[in-house]
């Protein structure tokens, strides 16, 4: 099968389901595409048993997706950057505190707490469980500001949420770059994995506040929507790729680059930067690549293995991530209102709202079988379909309730 067919095929996929649901079921465009597609792939499967040429077309069409390098090297760049792009500023710096505790500390404590749960949970060994702590301890910024558009969640729980999944990838790639490390036989030392941390995440801001900053001064010197769109599109993909090629955190340098751009720009006199069309297009970008992506996700599950082994390590890790999710964000709230009082935070909302989306999945599909890659993508497949249709449907419904009952409430009094 050709590229330009597969293309078609996904894009006239999320464009059918993607009218169904809005037309017909009445829900989010991605949560519903997502569902049809993952609903529609399990039914090709069970029709394929009838009917083996069907079966074979459907495998052969999963797998000529290479999803691992489509997502890390293709959609992730312009999805993250598009989402730091398009975030308020004002209100990120306001909650730069909860934003650090929460991606840093409670990425860390996560990873730790995840591995010995699946450890308690799951006959696996100590590195697969704390390879699969890694990859799925980070929020994936994605599935969360898709999720946060639609949520009508208070700004300052909006901006805790979106800044910590945007900005706990940097710390989650070290963690799973050393336990790749570890499982292939090398040990590196307590300095090792800092000089890591600062090499990658360190290197990854300086480049994308430098690509950040030359990239403004070329939008201020010609008046065309066009250029500074095409320019921001070479931002977004050359800063991933110059950060990928020097070994520094690629997603890190996304995100730094889409919030410098945005501060860049706002120094700059009105007028001298076409704002509006430029945050038009990304807008339209990162909404049309999000229905993609779902699209892809729910393709995926025509490659799981769905044996006792897979269900049991998936219902555990659902658990698992839950349950520590949970705790760890209990634990960072209460160290933010310990460190300033009067803090505006949401223990059940946060825990949540932490959703993991296609990162997690790309990551789990670069792990080989002999380190466990066939229970771990399992596993991580499923924590993403419930974190996704369960958790991320759940809480829109939930916070629209909410609202509309503190609305009824206000105007009673």
């Amino acid at each position: 099968m050709s590229t330009l067919e597969i293309v078609c095929i996904i894009v006239a996929t999320a464009a059918l389901f993607g009218w169904i649901s809005s037309r017909v079921f009445r829900l989010p465009i991605t949560i519903g595409t997502m569902m049809l597609t993952v609903g529609a792939s399990l039914i090709l499967l069970d029709i394929g048993r009838f009917v083996p040429a069907l079966h074979t077309w459907v495998v052969r069409l999963t797998q000529q997706i290479d999803f691992e390098s489509l997502v890390l090297n293709g959609m992730l760049p312009l999805l993250l950057f598009a989402g730091a792009f398009l975030l308020d500023l004002d209100q990120l710096a306001r909650e730069k505190l909860p934003v650090g505790i929460l991606s840093i500390a409670g990425t860390v404590l996560s990873f730790f707490a995840v591995a010995v749960l699946m450890k308690l949970l799951s006959p696996a060994t100590w590195t697969e469980c704390l390879l699969f702590g890694a990859l799925i301890s980070p929020t994936d910024p994605v599935a969360v500001l898709e999720m946060l558009r639609r949520a009508h969640i208070s700004k300052s729980i909006e901006s805790q949420l979106a800044g910590e999944s945007l900005f706990n990838d940097g710390i989650g790639a070290v963690l799973f770059l050393t336990m790749i490390q570890i499982a292939h036989g090398h040990a590196p030392t307590l300095a090792h994995v800092a000089w890591l941390l600062l090499l990658q995440a360190g290197g990854a801001i300086v480049l994308g506040i430098a690509a950040a900053w030359l990239t403004s001064r070329l939008m201020c010197l010609v008046d065309s929507y066009q250029v500074d769109i095409l320019l921001t599109l070479t931002l977004a993909f050359g800063g991933y790729l110059l950060a990928t090629l020097g070994h520094l955190s690629g997603p890190l340098e996304a995100v730094v680059a889409g919030i410098a751009l945005r501060h860049f720009n706002l120094l700059k006199p009105a007028g001298r930067i076409a704002d509006q069309r430029v945050d038009q297009f990304w807008t339209l970008t990162d909404e049309v690549q999000n229905s993609l992506l779902f699209v892809l996700l729910g393709l995926e599950v025509l490659v799981v293995a769905f044996n006792p082994v897979t269900l049991r390590a998936g219902a555990a890790a659902i658990l698992s991530v839950n349950a520590v999710r949970l705790a760890v964000v209990a634990l960072c709230v209460w160290i933010v209102r310990v460190c300033q009082k009067n803090r505006k935070t949401a223990v059940l909302t946060l825990t949540w709202g932490g959703l993991r989306g296609g990162l997690s999945i790309a990551l789990a599909l670069s792990i080989p079988a002999s380190l466990g890659g066939n229970w771990i993508f399992g596993a991580t497949y499923l924590v993403v379909v419930f974190s996704i249709l369960v958790q991320g449907g759940s809480l829109h419904l939930v916070m629209s309730r909410r609202n509309r009952v503190r609305n009824s409430t206000h105007a009673a009094a």
